[in-house]
């Protein structure tokens, strides 16, 4: 059984911006990521709206990444991937943040989570760069909450995010260049219900690869797979 561990914010915890909740299970996407992979991948979603990468949020806390992927990790050890989509909430005008200050508190977060005991061969770290936020967030509500800048930085976290992944030795995905991957029109800055099924689908074409799997004979959806 491979564990995959998926570690992110609100976009990974499902936040449905059209009524201000949750997709359900049939949607979110490591739901989805633990339906196309089939059986012997354990999917672990550990997503949380508003969480950073090392940020302490003055007005809300616990949102540090950094502080958080420790008891994550071991929580659910033995973990073969860890999966990371974080950097909207660094953005946030507030914290005063540049995209390149982002990318090195990505870097420390993956340094500690290498770090951690909890793996069972050899750590394996997935960056994914999450989407930008869309200009038109400047339109509704959360442009209150995010404040000026966020699109501009937004933008530049994937370059950043490339090389630091390069030079961590981990994988990368850049969410934006995955075909049909788009926000939500109610805030612009949360995927919506396609999205999360494109980053699925994408997702697990590139785990069993990253995780040592090979497809496997067989038309039985459950037997996809060799680790």
């Amino acid at each position: 059984m491979k564990t995959i561990l998926c570690f992110g914010d609100s976009n990974t915890h499902g936040y449905d911006a059209s009524v201000q909740g949750r997709f359900d299970e049939f949607t979110r996407w490591p739901c989805l990521l633990q339906q196309y992979l089939g059986q012997g991948f354990r999917v672990i979603e550990e997503g949380l709206s508003g969480r950073t990468t090392v940020i302490d949020d003055p007005l809300t806390e616990g949102l540090n990444g950094l502080r958080a992927i420790t008891p994550c990790l071991l929580t659910h050890e033995p973990v073969d991937l860890l999966v990371i989509m974080l950097g909207t909430n660094d953005t946030k005008e507030r914290f005063g943040f540049t995209a390149r200050n982002i990318a090195d508190g990505l870097r420390r977060l993956i340094i500690k989570a290498s770090q951690t005991p909890a793996w069972k061969t050899q750590p394996a770290i997935l960056v994914v760069a999450p989407p930008p936020v869309d200009r038109k967030y400047r339109e509704t509500d959360i442009h209150a909450v995010m404040g000026d800048g966020c699109v501009e930085k937004s933008e530049a976290l994937a370059e950043f995010f490339q090389k630091t992944a390069l030079e961590q030795g981990c994988s990368f995905l850049d969410a934006a260049a995955i075909e049909g991957v788009k926000m939500s029109s109610c805030d612009y800055m949360h995927l919506d219900r396609e999205g999360h099924g494109h980053l699925a689908r994408k997702l697990a074409e590139i785990i069993p690869e990253i995780c040592g799997c090979r497809r496997a004979d067989g038309s039985d959806h459950e037997k996809l797979y060799q680790c």
